[in-house]
C-alpha cells in the first residue's frame, strides 16, 4: 500500500486545486508556522509580520529573512561545498604564511 503524506491545514481545499499543489503548500505552511529562532538573542518567539519581515517578542528585534522562514535551509550538497571552498582559503592562506618569511632578507 502507497503511504500517504498528510495534508494538515491544506485539508480546508476539499477536493479543489489537485493533490500536488495542496502537497507543496502544506510543506510550506509547515515552514512557515513552525518555531523559528532569532538571530540575536537565539529564542524561539519570532512571529512573522510579512513576507520576509519578522518581529522577535522577546528582544523586539525585526529583522529580515527568506519569505517563509527566517534563515536558509542549507542541504548536504551546499554544506559540502562550503567546506571545501573554507578548506581551499585555509590551504592559500597558509601558503601566503610560508611565502612571507623567506621574503625578509
Amino acid at each position: 500500500m502507497v503511504e500517504i503524506k498528510k495534508l494538515g491545514s491544506t485539508k480546508r481545499f476539499g477536493a479543489r486545486y489537485g493533490a500536488r499543489l495542496k502537497h507543496i503548500l502544506s510543506k510550506i505552511e509547515k515552514e512557515q508556522k513552525g518555531r523559528q529562532i532569532c538571530p540575536y538573542c537565539h529564542s524561539d518567539k519570532v512571529r512573522r509580520i510579512a513576507v520576509g519581515i519578522w518581529h522577535c517578542g522577546r528582544c523586539d528585534a525585526k529583522f529580515t529573512g527568506k519569505a517563509y522562514s527566517v534563515r536558509k535551509v542549507v542541504t548536504a550538497e551546499e554544506a559540502e561545498q562550503e567546506t571545501t571552498d573554507e578548506k581551499k582559503d585555509r590551504l592559500k592562506a597558509e601558503s601566503e604564511e610560508k611565502e612571507e618569511p623567506e621574503n625578509d632578507e
